[in-house]
């Protein structure tokens, strides 16, 4: 299954996501390749460097998305590559869209299900939103806000598992580790667990 991790909005931890998810994969076993299609190529830095540490198990990474797929792929791509970004979202089976807990970030939400909608074709991949760099206050009104609109949005799903702003994220990632790799038993790591279970349906 081809799966894309994409937003309008730039720095909403695309490439975070996407690294953390395909590491989720591996660790229950899953065949798994990763495509960056973004010409930053930040989650192909993270996954040089974790070769580079000989850090087990390594991540494969393809160029373009194959004809036919075995396993799960996972595609990140930035705004700065639209062709790449119209390609893979008629590829895809399903897209997550991380989503900060913000006004402009909702916007871009609400703009990229329309460009979905415009390049999808026949069939509109099944949209999932979740709350990414969520305020790490339990009674944050602008994660509740959010998850509000989000909600009443057209043909995307809200998913109650979300990311919180938490330096293990970033940290991990500047070191070519999925969160769980860094802080095993970590509230990060539970969260990107609870993620990839509603994501995979684990």
């Amino acid at each position: 299954m081809i799966t894309l991790v994409a937003n309008l909005k730039g720095g909403t931890g695309k490439s975070t996501v996407a690294f953390n998810l395909a590491l989720w994969l591996m660790k229950r076993d899953d065949k798994v390749a990763v495509c960056d299609l973004d010409p930053q190529a930040t989650l192909r830095d993270a996954i040089e460097l974790r070769e580079e540490e000989g850090i087990a198990p390594s991540l494969k990474v393809i160029d373009e998305l194959p004809q036919r797929t075995t396993g799960e792929i996972i595609v990140d791509v930035g705004t700065s590559n639209m062709i790449g970004v119209h390609e893979a979202i008629r590829r895809a089976q399903q897209i997550i869209v991380p989503v900060a807990p913000s006004q402009a970030d909702v916007w871009a939400t609400q703009r990229f299900i329309e460009l979905v909608k415009e390049h999808a074709g026949r069939r509109i991949p099944r949209m999932r939103a979740f709350v990414n760099r969520a305020d790490p206050h339990p009674r944050s009104r602008e994660n509740r806000e959010a998850v509000e609109v989000l909600t009443a949005l057209p043909h995307i799903e809200v998913l109650s598992a979300r990311l919180t702003q938490r330096l293990v994220f970033r940290r991990s990632f500047s070191e070519g580790l999925a969160v769980f790799e860094l802080e095993r038993s970590g509230k990060g790591a539970a969260e990107l667990d609870k993620l990839g279970r509603e994501v995979y349906q684990a």
